[in-house]
């Protein structure tokens, strides 16, 4: 017997029933041998983990643009925050760990440069709506590995899918996500928001802080406390409705205090004229889009492979191609 094979073995002697099993995964696009050591829900975390689109993350925007200290959020500490949590309420509720990583360390691997503001812009430009669940299965699924995609198991793709929009997903691990990414960007924005003095705790309505706590770790303790204690009580990935309340209140707050708040997303105007123009540049000169694009834009079209260079984008490379483009460059031949 193979480590994985035990692996799986184990995996049905700890998880509840309607956990998602490694051994019973609805496969991959396509199939492959098995690893001896790793699960499948492992071998798609770690696929995840190495690449490219994974370490573009860190210079991505999660709230404030370009920040100065070093202790703001990132979109990839942002993603490694959703996965503690994540983890943390799969295994209080014996669901499937692995697979919950995997799911919330991809999940935002399709975001645009510069935050929501960059998304904005992008569906602005095109004129079609940019949703970045659909841009990360992308990546995953047809941008990595210069085209091949990462081919991960198709419960890793409907999380990543479904941790926002519409559709829930069809795990209770990847449902975990989904409130997870709520959970950690609502707080880790208050945080960033008091440090950028934008917020000070104070400014938090008092019913929310009385219900939810009054610190940072507090509030997160509470709402993730919620998900344990109403999965183990009715089987099911929420919380209670005062709990849910509260924190959709605390959402609502941010929005008026931090998301729209006109100090705190005073550059967003220069950056989404930056995607804007990117977007107008390429789609009328897609010659001058880098090579690998150019087999895309003859499969899915012009505007497909612009939006997929442009997505693909960290903040200062969206800035550097950007000055490239419009900024005259210094005669130096004598």
């Amino acid at each position: 017997m193979t480590l994985r094979e035990q692996l799986e073995r184990s995996e049905h002697q700890i998880l509840r029933a309607e956990a998602a099993f490694a051994d019973r995964s609805l496969g991959r696009e396509r199939e492959e041998a098995p690893d001896v050591v790793r699960t499948c829900f492992m071998r798609d975390r770690d696929r995840i983990i190495h690449s490219k689109a994974f370490r573009r993350l860190k210079h991505k925007t999660q709230v404030f643009l370009s920040p100065e200290g070093d202790h703001y959020r990132t979109r990839l500490t942002h993603t490694l925050e959703v996965a503690q949590i994540s983890r943390t309420v799969a295994r209080a509720l014996l669901l499937n760990e692995d697979l919950a990583e995997a799911i919330a360390l991809g999940h935002d691997l399709g975001h645009t440069p510069f935050g929501h503001a960059g998304e904005r812009a992008l569906s602005d430009a095109r004129g079609v709506a940019f949703n970045h669940n659909e841009q990360s299965l992308r990546v995953v699924r047809l941008l990595e590995k210069e085209g091949k995609g990462l081919n991960l198991t198709r419960e890793v793709l409907d999380g990543i899918l479904c941790h926002t929009g519409p559709k829930i997903a069809d795990t209770l691990e990847g449902q975990i996500v989904r409130m997870a990414d709520r959970i950690a960007y609502i707080n880790h924005d208050i945080d960033d928001a008091i440090r950028a003095g934008v917020l000070s705790e104070e400014d938090i309505p008092f019913d929310i802080k009385l219900a939810l706590g009054a610190t940072h770790s507090r509030r997160i303790s509470a709402l993730v406390n919620a998900m344990i204690a109403y999965g183990l009580e009715n089987g099911q990935i929420g919380m209670d409705a005062d709990t849910a309340k509260y924190m959709n209140d605390l959402r609502t707050f941010m929005f008026e205090e931090v998301y729209q708040n006109p100090v705190a997303k005073g550059e967003e105007g220069k950056s989404e004229a930056i995607v804007a123009y990117l977007y107008r540049h390429f789609a009328q000169n897609p010659e001058r889009l880098p090579a690998e694009y150019w087999a895309i834009a003859d499969r899915d079209g012009t505007d497909v492979a612009v939006c997929d260079y442009i997505a693909g984008m960290t903040d200062r490379y969206a800035v550097m191609v950007y000055q490239e483009l419009t900024i005259p460059k210094s005669w130096n031949k004598y």
